[in-house]
Formats: C-alpha cells, sequence, structure tokens
C-alpha cells in the first residue's frame, strides 16, 4: 500500500487504544455521558412512538370512518350561463335568475360509475342521500337516510363491523327495512324487528322494519344516520334510477387526492378526497409532530453536552500527553481523530443500548391499557414500530456525539507542543 495508507493504518492501531484508555481513565464522567446518551435515546424513541402512534391511529379512524373520495352532484365552480358565455364583456348583467325547477342527482350516473370502477385500486359505491324524519310512538326525529347497496357499500365502509344486531345484508331480504344506530334505537326505545313510520322530505311516508343496529362510537352517527335499500330510497324521495354520491376507497389512501382531481377531470362532478376535507386537522398534525421532534432533539442536545464536559475535561488533563504526541509526529488531525473516536465510541455504545432500553419502553407502553372519559371500552395506547424512528434517534445521536467531538477535537488539536513541554520543564 502507499506510504499514506500504512501511516494512516498505523495511527489507528494507536489512536483507537488511547482514545479507549482517555474514557476508561474517566470512568465516571464517561458513564454520566454514556447514560446521558442511553436515555436521550430511549425516551426519543418512546415518546416518538408514542406520538407518531397516535397520529397514525387518528389518520386511521378518520379515513377509515369516512370514504376515502365523496364524489357528489354539485361541480366546484357554478357553471357559466349561456348569456355570459354569448356576451361576455357585455354591459348588461342578468342577475338574481332563478335556476330551472329538475330533479337533483349525478346525471348518467351508470356510465360514471362504471368509469369510476375501471380506475385501478379502488372500491366504488353508489348512495342516494336525503332528509327523512322517523316516528314512532309519537315521538318524531330528523335523521339522514342513506339509499345504499348492501354489498357494495360493505367495501368502502366499515359500518358492517361496528353491527351489533342484524346486518346489512337483511336489507336485501326485507326490501323495507332500515338499519339504525344504536343512540337511536335508544331515543325511540326499539329494538330489532320493531316497526316504525319514515317520512322523507318529498312527502312520502312509508312503514319501516328495522333489520340491524350499529354503534359507531360517535354520538352524531349514532343518533342521526340510517340506511335503507337504495331502490326503496329513491321512491321515497322520488328520483327514480338517481344517485347523488358515490363513496370511495382506496388501496392507497394518500393517493386521494390525485384520484380525486382525475374522477372530478373525467366526470365533471366535484370529487372532495379525505385530505382536502381535512386540511385543517392535518395541519394541526403538522405543528404537533414539530413540537414533538423539537422537544425529544432537546433531550440528545442536552446528552450531547455530557459528552462534551467529558472531554474537554480528558483534553485539559491530557494536554502533555497531547504534546508529547505532537512532537512525536502526530499532526493535529491526528490528535483530533483521537477526540472523534471516544464521541464515536460513546456514541455506538449508547445508541445500541438506548436503542434497546427504547424498544423495551416502548412494548411495555404497548401494553397500558386507558379509558377515555365517555367510553365505555378500555384501548391500548398506540405505538408506531416504524424503523424510521430508530434511524432518525440514532442518526440524531450520532451526529450529536461527534459535533460534541470535533468542538473539543478542534480544541486539543491547536495545542502548541513547545510552550507545553517548556512550562512543564
Amino acid at each position: 500500500p502507499p506510504p499514506t495508507r500504512r501511516r494512516a493504518a498505523a495511527l489507528m492501531l494507536i489512536q483507537l487504544p488511547v482514545a479507549r484508555a482517555h474514557l476508561a481513565g474517566r470512568r465516571r464522567q464517561t458513564l454520566v455521558s454514556l447514560t446521558g446518551v442511553v436515555l436521550g435515546v430511549a425516551f426519543f424513541l418512546a415518546v416518538s412512538s408514542l406520538m407518531r402512534g397516535s397520529e397514525q391511529d387518528f389518520i386511521k379512524r378518520l379515513v377509515d370512518n369516512s370514504p376515502h373520495i365523496t364524489v357528489s352532484d354539485d361541480v366546484r365552480r357554478p357553471r357559466t350561463q349561456p348569456a355570459e358565455r354569448r356576451w361576455a364583456s357585455g354591459a348588461v348583467k342578468i342577475r338574481n335568475v332563478k335556476p330551472q325547477t329538475e330533479t337533483r342527482g349525478i346525471r348518467g350516473y351508470r356510465e360514471k360509475l362504471a368509469l369510476v370502477e375501471a380506475i385501478p385500486g379502488l372500491r366504488v359505491a353508489p348512495v342516494l342521500v336525503g332528509s327523512a324524519v322517523l316516528t314512532f310512538a309519537g315521538r318524531e326525529e330528523g335523521v339522514t337516510l342513506s339509499g345504499i347497496v348492501p354489498k357494495t357499500m360493505k367495501t368502502v365502509s366499515t359500518i358492517q363491523d361496528k353491527m351489533i344486531e342484524g346486518s346489512l345484508d337483511a336489507l336485501e331480504v326485507n326490501p323495507n327495512g332500515i338499519v339504525i344506530g344504536i343512540g337511536l334505537a335508544e331515543k325511540f326505545n326499539l329494538g330489532l324487528g320493531r316497526n316504525l313510520t319514515v317520512v322523507a322530505a318529498s312527502g312520502a311516508s312509508r312503514a319501516m322494519k328495522v333489520v340491524g343496529l350499529f354503534r359507531t362510537g360517535n354520538a352524531s352517527v349514532d343518533e342521526t344516520q340510517t340506511f335503507t335499500l337504495l331502490k326503496r330510497a329513491q321512491v321515497m324521495f322520488e328520483r327514480p334510477n338517481r344517485v347523488n354520491r358515490f363513496l370511495i376507497q382506496l388501496d392507497d389512501a394518500y393517493a386521494a387526492r390525485a384520484v380525486a382531481q382525475r374522477i372530478e377531470d373525467a366526470t365533471g362532478d366535484k370529487s372532495v378526497s379525505w385530505v382536502e376535507a381535512s386540511e385543517d386537522i392535518l395541519s394541526v398534525l403538522v405543528v404537533r409532530n414539530i413540537i414533538m421532534y423539537s422537544v425529544v432533539s432537546a433531550i440528545l442536545i442536552v446528552a450531547s453536552f455530557g459528552i462534551y464536559n467529558t472531554l474537554s475535561t480528558i483534553v485539559l488533563e491530557k494536554t502533555r500527553d497531547i504534546a508529547i504526541l505532537k512532537s512525536m509526529g502526530f499532526h493535529a488531525r491526528d490528535v483530533r481523530l483521537i477526540f472523534l473516536f471516544e464521541g464515536g465510541i460513546i456514541g455506538v455504545i449508547g445508541s445500541l443500548v438506548g436503542l434497546a432500553l427504547g424498544a423495551g419502553l416502548m412494548h411495555v407502553l404497548s401494553l397500558v391499557q386507558i379509558k377515555p372519559p365517555g367510553v365505555s371500552d378500555k384501548v391500548f395506547l398506540p405505538i408506531w414500530w416504524g424503523t424510521q424512528q430508530f434511524v432518525l434517534a440514532t442518526d440524531f445521536e450520532m451526529t450529536s456525539c461527534i459535533l460534541a467531538a470535533y468542538l473539543t477535537a478542534r480544541r486539543a488539536g491547536r495545542v502548541h507542543p513547545v510552550e507545553i513541554l517548556r512550562g512543564a520543564a
């Protein structure tokens, strides 16, 4: 090998033992620094996994309990009136023109439904949503009545998993069946198999039988949401062969914005993704993550100050030794490398032990059960086990250790052997 490589290899055989000897000579301070790194990495993992886990759980609940994309019988921008198209720069404007009364719904929904179904990686269900009033034993309650096809609804909604009695499939057997939330059932003191009267906004009235009860845990949904067969809803709302919603679920929920734009361009109907509908919530999560990482990073920075203190003390105590090494032919960069090795040793050992301790803390936290106020069931703390946080904790800690060691190494590299040895003499 070239002389430069031979010299570097020979120096490394000296530098590593010197670095270990320095750390072993200050065992108490080294142990304190090492403990700071271990605890910093462990708490970084515990806090970040808990925060990221709660974020993932929140988004999962937000996404799973609502469609990834909702296509409605609306347009994002009002249609341009014929007079405006004909005389775009005209001096006269027509105002307060009442639109022509029409049957609302997605026009040509079957063709548009086929167009959406042709897009890979999604599932879609046609729905007709309207307002209705439930009447039972002299009590009335306004609800949202959704006409669905049970087979397709089960592919885009978790409502079937929330059923506590009956099922959505029971609607296929009983065309006059209705599925209601447990909150609404308790208000009316209803049970499975009971009959009630449903009056639609159009004025149509029909006696319907309760064939299913669900509980989502969301009071507003459990008390106001109801489901019936699509064909029955079309008759009651006087909208034959019409729907006013496409509910869409994607294999990749984070592709919702792009797919929604594609559907809107193809159909002309307003398509809103869950990302667009929840922009304010997602922006809050971003701020929350910034605060979280700032706090846990501060722990690691504090640990790096312990390393800086330890190495600075070593430099003060070993000034004469450094001077001797430089007088023997060591360059300033060679001396700096010794202290960089010391910071690296503390960082590597502290990170490995900290990762193990952090994983243990994460496991303990994952076993903790809590019962939030107003909730009947206990829930586990959500913990995120992604490898990203392990890599991030290690990278950040190693960077902090090397930086602390470098600041000390610069100081050691500036030692002048003649002045030190002359003063010692």
